[in-house]
């Protein structure tokens, strides 16, 4: 478990950019169970990728694209256990894989991008994919 003064500045990185986080179990049941449409969940981490690609890339597929995801979540991997291992259940047959980026329509995966995806991609890189299957799926 990394300490919450260590994360807090990596989940304002989404949180500021529109991101709800979800802490348990619960809460990430609940957001699947009463939202409709497509969500974007980003499985965070304190990891250089995570910083140097996957949260920016994630930002830039967000910024001049016509067509986004409805709603915009986050779960930290290393924090908020219980509620990354219940995204990872919903994200079978995926394995685990921190940081990872999920798009699910009406609570379905639809779509992946694991860690080995996010290695040594650019942001741009990974906006840009982000862009083109939001083109397709939302």
């Amino acid at each position: 478990m990394y300490p919450e003064q260590l994360v807090t500045p990596m989940r304002e990185d989404l949180t500021t950019e529109g991101f709800e986080e979800l802490k348990t179990a619960e809460e990430v049941d609940t957001h699947f169970e009463s939202h409709k449409g497509t969500t974007l969940v980003m499985i965070n981490s304190i990891c250089g990728c995570a910083a140097g690609a996957a949260r920016p890339g994630v930002k830039l597929s967000l910024q001049d694209s016509d067509k986004q995801p409805d709603q915009l979540v986050t779960v930290f991997a290393g924090v908020d256990h219980e509620a990354v291992s219940k995204v990872r259940e919903y994200a079978l047959p995926y394995p685990p894989s921190s940081p990872s980026i999920a798009l699910f329509k009406d609570g379905e995966l639809v779509h992946f991008v694991e860690r080995h995806h996010i290695e040594g991609r650019s942001p741009e890189m990974i906006g840009n994919h982000l862009r083109e299957i939001y083109q397709e799926l939302c």
